[in-house]
Protein backbone atom coordinates (compact mmCIF):
# COMPACT_ATOMS: atom_id res chain seq x y z
CA UNK A 1 0.00 0.00 0.00
CA UNK A 2 1.37 3.41 -0.96
CA UNK A 3 1.16 6.00 1.80
CA UNK A 4 3.85 8.56 1.00
CA UNK A 5 4.04 11.33 -1.59
CA UNK A 6 7.22 13.30 -2.20
CA UNK A 7 7.10 16.98 -3.16
CA UNK A 8 10.37 18.44 -4.53
CA UNK A 9 9.84 22.13 -3.65
CA UNK A 10 13.39 23.49 -3.46
CA UNK A 11 13.52 25.30 -6.83
CA UNK A 12 14.01 29.05 -7.21
CA UNK A 13 11.10 29.77 -9.56
CA UNK A 14 13.21 32.15 -11.66
CA UNK A 15 10.57 32.49 -14.38
CA UNK A 16 8.40 34.33 -11.85
CA UNK A 17 10.96 36.83 -10.61
CA UNK A 18 10.68 39.26 -8.94
CA UNK A 19 7.58 37.71 -7.28
CA UNK A 20 9.56 34.62 -6.22
CA UNK A 21 12.48 36.60 -4.81
CA UNK A 22 11.02 36.21 -1.31
CA UNK A 23 8.05 33.88 -1.89
CA UNK A 24 8.30 30.20 -2.90
CA UNK A 25 6.86 29.60 -6.37
CA UNK A 26 4.82 26.75 -4.88
CA UNK A 27 2.96 29.34 -2.80
CA UNK A 28 1.77 31.29 -5.84
CA UNK A 29 -2.04 31.32 -5.59
CA UNK A 30 -4.28 29.90 -8.28
CA UNK A 31 -7.39 31.92 -7.38
CA UNK A 32 -7.53 31.38 -3.60
CA UNK A 33 -5.23 28.40 -2.97
CA UNK A 34 -1.47 28.04 -3.48
CA UNK A 35 -0.16 25.57 -6.03
CA UNK A 36 1.26 23.24 -3.40
CA UNK A 37 -2.15 22.85 -1.72
CA UNK A 38 -3.70 21.61 -4.96
CA UNK A 39 -0.92 19.01 -5.16
CA UNK A 40 -1.36 17.85 -1.56
CA UNK A 41 -5.12 17.58 -2.05
CA UNK A 42 -4.49 15.41 -5.12
CA UNK A 43 -2.20 13.16 -3.07
CA UNK A 44 -4.78 12.83 -0.30
CA UNK A 45 -7.48 11.96 -2.82
CA UNK A 46 -5.20 9.10 -3.96
CA UNK A 47 -4.85 7.81 -0.40
CA UNK A 48 -1.34 9.21 0.15
CA UNK A 49 -1.49 10.99 3.48
CA UNK A 50 2.20 11.09 4.42
CA UNK A 51 3.50 14.21 2.68
CA UNK A 52 7.29 14.48 2.31
CA UNK A 53 8.62 17.92 1.38
CA UNK A 54 12.12 18.38 -0.04
CA UNK A 55 12.66 22.09 0.53
CA UNK A 56 15.52 24.58 0.28
CA UNK A 57 16.58 27.93 1.61
CA UNK A 58 13.85 30.56 1.69
CA UNK A 59 11.01 28.02 1.77
CA UNK A 60 9.77 28.55 5.32
CA UNK A 61 6.41 29.83 4.04
CA UNK A 62 5.56 26.28 2.91
CA UNK A 63 6.23 24.88 6.39
CA UNK A 64 4.15 27.62 8.00
CA UNK A 65 1.29 27.15 5.56
CA UNK A 66 0.78 23.53 6.56
CA UNK A 67 0.60 24.42 10.24
CA UNK A 68 -1.97 25.94 12.55
CA UNK A 69 -2.06 29.75 12.60
CA UNK A 70 -3.32 30.43 16.11
CA UNK A 71 -3.33 34.24 15.90
CA UNK A 72 -5.16 34.33 12.56
CA UNK A 73 -7.71 31.72 13.62
CA UNK A 74 -8.34 33.58 16.87
CA UNK A 75 -8.89 36.86 15.02
CA UNK A 76 -11.49 35.48 12.63
CA UNK A 77 -13.15 33.01 15.02
CA UNK A 78 -16.92 33.39 14.97
CA UNK A 79 -16.94 35.53 11.81
CA UNK A 80 -17.98 34.64 8.28
CA UNK A 81 -14.28 34.66 7.32
CA UNK A 82 -13.71 31.35 9.15
CA UNK A 83 -15.06 29.46 6.14
CA UNK A 84 -12.09 30.58 4.02
CA UNK A 85 -9.73 28.44 6.10
CA UNK A 86 -11.81 25.27 5.86
CA UNK A 87 -9.93 23.70 2.94
CA UNK A 88 -6.45 24.05 4.44
CA UNK A 89 -7.68 22.97 7.88
CA UNK A 90 -9.07 19.81 6.26
CA UNK A 91 -5.69 19.16 4.62
CA UNK A 92 -3.80 19.63 7.89
CA UNK A 93 -6.22 17.30 9.67
CA UNK A 94 -5.81 14.52 7.09
CA UNK A 95 -2.10 14.67 6.31
CA UNK A 96 1.16 14.11 8.14
CA UNK A 97 4.08 16.29 7.05
CA UNK A 98 7.82 15.67 7.11
CA UNK A 99 10.55 17.81 5.59
CA UNK A 100 14.20 17.69 4.63
CA UNK A 101 16.37 20.21 2.79
CA UNK A 102 18.18 19.93 -0.55
CA UNK A 103 21.40 21.79 0.17
CA UNK A 104 22.17 22.45 -3.51
CA UNK A 105 19.84 22.63 -6.51
CA UNK A 106 21.31 19.81 -8.59
CA UNK A 107 18.31 18.55 -10.52
CA UNK A 108 15.11 16.62 -9.95
CA UNK A 109 16.98 13.35 -9.58
CA UNK A 110 19.05 14.76 -6.74
CA UNK A 111 15.90 16.13 -5.08
CA UNK A 112 14.28 12.69 -5.22
CA UNK A 113 17.41 11.09 -3.77
CA UNK A 114 17.42 13.67 -0.98
CA UNK A 115 13.91 12.52 -0.13
CA UNK A 116 15.06 8.95 0.55
CA UNK A 117 15.51 9.90 4.19
CA UNK A 118 11.77 10.59 4.42
CA UNK A 119 10.47 7.85 2.13
CA UNK A 120 12.54 4.87 3.18
CA UNK A 121 12.28 1.48 1.52
CA UNK A 122 8.75 1.65 0.14
CA UNK A 123 6.95 2.76 -3.04
CA UNK A 124 5.93 6.40 -3.16
CA UNK A 125 4.28 9.05 -5.27
CA UNK A 126 5.95 12.18 -6.60
CA UNK A 127 4.08 15.39 -7.41
CA UNK A 128 5.66 18.44 -8.99
CA UNK A 129 3.47 21.31 -7.81
CA UNK A 130 4.36 23.33 -10.94
CA UNK A 131 2.09 20.98 -12.87
CA UNK A 132 -1.49 21.66 -11.85
CA UNK A 133 -3.65 18.73 -12.92
CA UNK A 134 -7.43 18.60 -12.95
CA UNK A 135 -9.66 15.66 -13.80
CA UNK A 136 -13.40 15.12 -13.85
CA UNK A 137 -13.52 11.87 -11.91
CA UNK A 138 -10.24 10.43 -10.66
CA UNK A 139 -7.14 12.57 -10.05
CA UNK A 140 -3.93 11.85 -11.95
CA UNK A 141 -2.08 10.53 -8.89
CA UNK A 142 -5.00 8.23 -8.08
CA UNK A 143 -4.84 6.89 -11.64
CA UNK A 144 -1.13 6.08 -11.23
CA UNK A 145 -1.65 4.48 -7.82
CA UNK A 146 -4.35 2.23 -9.27
CA UNK A 147 -1.99 1.06 -12.03
CA UNK A 148 0.83 0.47 -9.52
CA UNK A 149 -1.40 -1.64 -7.30
CA UNK A 150 -2.26 -3.79 -10.29
CA UNK A 151 1.26 -4.11 -11.75
CA UNK A 152 3.70 -3.32 -8.88
CA UNK A 153 5.79 -1.36 -11.42
CA UNK A 154 6.96 2.24 -11.41
CA UNK A 155 4.49 4.38 -13.38
CA UNK A 156 4.90 7.83 -14.90
CA UNK A 157 2.22 10.14 -16.28
CA UNK A 158 2.51 11.20 -19.93
CA UNK A 159 0.62 13.31 -22.44
CA UNK A 160 0.89 14.00 -26.15
CA UNK A 161 2.49 17.37 -26.96
CA UNK A 162 3.12 19.36 -30.12
CA UNK A 163 6.53 19.12 -31.80
CA UNK A 164 7.16 22.80 -31.05
CA UNK A 165 6.99 22.07 -27.29
CA UNK A 166 8.77 18.72 -27.17
CA UNK A 167 12.12 20.22 -26.09
CA UNK A 168 10.54 21.34 -22.79
CA UNK A 169 9.89 17.78 -21.59
CA UNK A 170 11.32 14.40 -20.92
CA UNK A 171 10.02 12.16 -23.72
CA UNK A 172 9.29 8.42 -23.72
CA UNK A 173 8.90 5.73 -26.30
CA UNK A 174 7.40 2.33 -25.69
CA UNK A 175 5.03 -0.45 -26.61
CA UNK A 176 1.34 0.05 -25.90
CA UNK A 177 0.21 -2.91 -23.77
CA UNK A 178 -3.37 -1.69 -23.38
CA UNK A 179 -5.12 1.55 -24.37
CA UNK A 180 -3.08 4.41 -22.92
CA UNK A 181 -0.61 2.22 -20.99
CA UNK A 182 2.93 1.75 -22.35
CA UNK A 183 5.96 -0.26 -21.36
CA UNK A 184 8.82 2.22 -21.64
CA UNK A 185 11.65 1.27 -24.01
CA UNK A 186 13.37 4.66 -24.38
CA UNK A 187 13.42 7.98 -22.58
CA UNK A 188 15.19 11.26 -23.42
CA UNK A 189 15.40 14.47 -21.40
CA UNK A 190 14.34 17.59 -23.37
CA UNK A 191 15.33 16.49 -26.88
CA UNK A 192 15.07 18.63 -29.98
CA UNK A 193 11.97 17.70 -31.96
CA UNK A 194 14.04 15.95 -34.64
CA UNK A 195 15.65 13.72 -32.00
CA UNK A 196 12.54 12.94 -29.96
CA UNK A 197 11.57 9.24 -29.98
CA UNK A 198 7.85 10.14 -29.83
CA UNK A 199 5.49 12.96 -28.86
CA UNK A 200 4.73 11.39 -25.46
CA UNK A 201 5.96 13.81 -22.81
CA UNK A 202 6.46 13.16 -19.11
CA UNK A 203 4.55 15.42 -16.73
CA UNK A 204 5.09 15.93 -13.01
CA UNK A 205 3.36 12.84 -11.62
CA UNK A 206 5.14 9.57 -10.77
CA UNK A 207 4.75 6.45 -8.67
CA UNK A 208 8.20 4.99 -8.03
CA UNK A 209 9.58 1.90 -6.35
CA UNK A 210 12.45 2.40 -3.86
CA UNK A 211 14.84 0.82 -6.39
CA UNK A 212 15.04 4.32 -7.91
CA UNK A 213 17.21 5.49 -5.01
CA UNK A 214 19.94 2.93 -5.74
CA UNK A 215 19.91 3.93 -9.41
CA UNK A 216 20.06 7.66 -8.61
CA UNK A 217 23.11 7.12 -6.40
CA UNK A 218 24.99 5.97 -9.50
CA UNK A 219 23.45 8.34 -12.06
CA UNK A 220 25.97 10.96 -13.27
CA UNK A 221 24.89 14.54 -14.07
CA UNK A 222 23.22 14.80 -17.46
CA UNK A 223 21.34 17.61 -19.22
CA UNK A 224 22.28 21.04 -17.77
CA UNK A 225 24.85 19.28 -15.54
CA UNK A 226 22.02 18.13 -13.26
CA UNK A 227 21.10 14.68 -12.01
CA UNK A 228 18.13 13.88 -14.21
CA UNK A 229 15.34 11.64 -12.99
CA UNK A 230 14.71 10.79 -16.65
CA UNK A 231 18.17 9.20 -16.95
CA UNK A 232 17.58 7.10 -13.82
CA UNK A 233 14.17 5.99 -15.05
CA UNK A 234 15.69 4.88 -18.35
CA UNK A 235 18.16 2.72 -16.41
CA UNK A 236 15.23 1.31 -14.43
CA UNK A 237 13.32 0.59 -17.65
CA UNK A 238 16.29 -1.35 -19.02
CA UNK A 239 16.90 -3.37 -15.86
CA UNK A 240 13.35 -3.98 -14.65
CA UNK A 241 10.17 -2.31 -15.94
CA UNK A 242 8.68 1.18 -16.10
CA UNK A 243 5.16 1.94 -17.29
CA UNK A 244 3.85 5.18 -18.78
CA UNK A 245 0.18 6.15 -18.51
CA UNK A 246 -1.54 8.61 -20.83
CA UNK A 247 -3.51 10.17 -18.01
CA UNK A 248 -7.11 11.29 -18.16
CA UNK A 249 -7.46 14.96 -17.31
CA UNK A 250 -5.89 18.31 -18.04
CA UNK A 251 -2.48 19.64 -17.07
CA UNK A 252 -1.39 23.27 -16.74
CA UNK A 253 2.26 24.30 -16.75
CA UNK A 254 2.23 26.69 -13.80
CA UNK A 255 6.01 26.97 -13.99
CA UNK A 256 5.45 29.39 -16.89
CA UNK A 257 3.58 32.68 -16.76
CA UNK A 258 1.31 31.76 -19.67
CA UNK A 259 0.39 28.41 -18.15
CA UNK A 260 -0.16 29.96 -14.74
CA UNK A 261 -2.58 32.52 -16.13
CA UNK A 262 -4.37 29.81 -18.13
CA UNK A 263 -4.71 27.69 -14.98
CA UNK A 264 -6.02 30.62 -12.96
CA UNK A 265 -8.69 31.38 -15.54
CA UNK A 266 -9.70 27.72 -15.78
CA UNK A 267 -9.93 27.19 -12.02
CA UNK A 268 -11.87 30.42 -11.53
CA UNK A 269 -14.43 29.62 -14.21
CA UNK A 270 -14.77 25.86 -13.75
CA UNK A 271 -14.06 25.19 -10.07
CA UNK A 272 -14.16 28.31 -7.92
CA UNK A 273 -17.40 29.79 -9.27
CA UNK A 274 -19.17 26.41 -9.22
CA UNK A 275 -18.22 25.83 -5.57
CA UNK A 276 -19.12 29.38 -4.65
CA UNK A 277 -22.51 29.20 -6.33
CA UNK A 278 -23.64 25.55 -6.19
Amino acid sequence: MIKKCLFPVAGYGTRFLPATKSMPKEMLPVVNKPLVQYGVEEALAAGLNEICLVTGRGKRAIHDFFDTSYELEHQIAGTDKEQYLSSIKNVIAQAKFATTRQSEIKGLGDAILTGELLVGNEPFGVILADDLCVADDQGVMAQLVEIYRRTKCSVIAIQEVDDADISKFGVVDGTEDEPGLYTVTDMVEKPESADAPSNLAIIGRYVLTPYIFEILRHTPPGKNSEVQLTDALLTMARTSKVLAWKFKGQRFDCGSVDGYVEATNYVYENIYLKNKNP
